[in-house]
């Protein structure tokens, strides 16, 4: 029995040790974190058959695997980005290339004059391997990356979906203003306001007793008086709260003198009171991003289809619950 026990006691160590010697191979067969969350095609003219055949132009991506940290984050940050893994997967045709390979990897970058062991690359391709967009080094943020998936699909001359605009708009907003509004209810506040032009997002708070809404815009797209105007001018509040003298000045034009200056922060308001629309409704549940969520919470105040905001896949879990 002794026998027995011991044999059998070696036996359970030896499927022991290869059971972690299968969970190290299968785990290292997984996708390299350079390559993101994207399923890629890994042939060329197979890719190239596809986008004759459908029309979507081809996601090259010349890559370094494993590679430096730049290659490695472009796949955690650009190619693991939910809205742009699905575009490039949905409206794309994904190909992914390694450049630090021989074989079909190597005849690709021959063909395409790419060189070896560089750094992230993405062309965008017709069905035949033309260039779409001129081609650019060191294009690595996500906001540059969604800019060009857009311009790509103009140039095929393919739609482009509203959440990819969307995404390439929010992405690329830098050092964004800031106003503060003086709502009647903050709950309609939000809902009017996450409809004009160059808001980003809003927060339903609180400031010396009246509800406010707490915006940041882009600058690029919107001035404060500009934005002060289109709140005037929509209905969407009554009064502006300055941060500053300079903010004041503008916002009397606006509002006369209903405008105030107040160097006390807004206490935001329950969780439960954030995009109340949004948050009482089906699409609740969904994961958006933070201009998703505003568009569509401005949808729902207004009487208007959410849905376009949202990608095909969120509309398909949508009807999916």
């Amino acid at each position: 029995m002794r026998g027995t026990h011991r044999y059998g006691r070696i036996l359970s160590l030896l499927v022991l040790f290869f059971g972690l010697v299968l969970a190290r191979i299968v785990g290292s067969a997984s996708q390299p974190a350079e390559l993101g969350a994207v399923r890629w095609a890994r042939s060329l003219e197979k890719a190239l058959e596809e986008s004759g055949a459908s029309g979507r132009p081809v996601f090259a991506l010349f890559q370094e695997v494993p590679g430096c940290q730049t290659c490695v984050s472009f796949g955690e940050q650009v190619l693991s980005h939910p809205l742009l893994v699905e575009a490039i997967e949905d409206e794309f045709v994904p190909l992914a290339i390694y450049n630090n390979r021989g074989g079909s990897d190597r005849a690709a970058l021959e063909r395409f004059g790419e060189p070896s062991w560089n750094n992230p690359v993405v062309r965008f391709l017709d069905g035949r391997g033309t260039d779409l967009l001129a081609r650019r080094q060191a294009v690595w943020s996500p906001s540059e990356i969604a800019d060009r998936m857009v311009d790509a699909l103009v140039s095929a001359g393919r739609p482009v979906p509203a959440y990819l605009r969307e995404a390439s708009y929010e992405l690329r907003a830098r050092a964004p203003g800031r106003a503060v509004l003086v709502t009647h209810c903050y709950w309609e506040g939000e809902g009017c306001v996450g409809g004009l032009p160059g808001v980003l997002t809003t927060q339903a708070a609180s400031l010396g007793g009246r509800e406010v809404v707490v915006v940041s815009f882009d600058r690029e797209v919107t001035g404060y008086e500009t934005l002060l105007r289109a709140v005037r001018e929509a209905g969407c509040a009554d009064s502006a709260i300055a941060a500053d003298a300079e903010q004041r000045a503008w916002a009397e034009r606006v509002f006369g003198g209903k405008a105030q200056v107040s160097a006390s922060r807004p206490r935001a308001a329950s969780r439960e009171d954030q995009k109340r629309d949004l948050r009482h409704s089906a699409l609740a549940d969904l994961a958006l991003s933070d201009l998703q969520a505003l568009r569509v919470n401005a949808a729902l105040w207004g009487g208007r289809d959410p849905l376009r905001w949202l990608t095909p896949r969120q509309r398909a879990r949508l009807l999916a619950q």
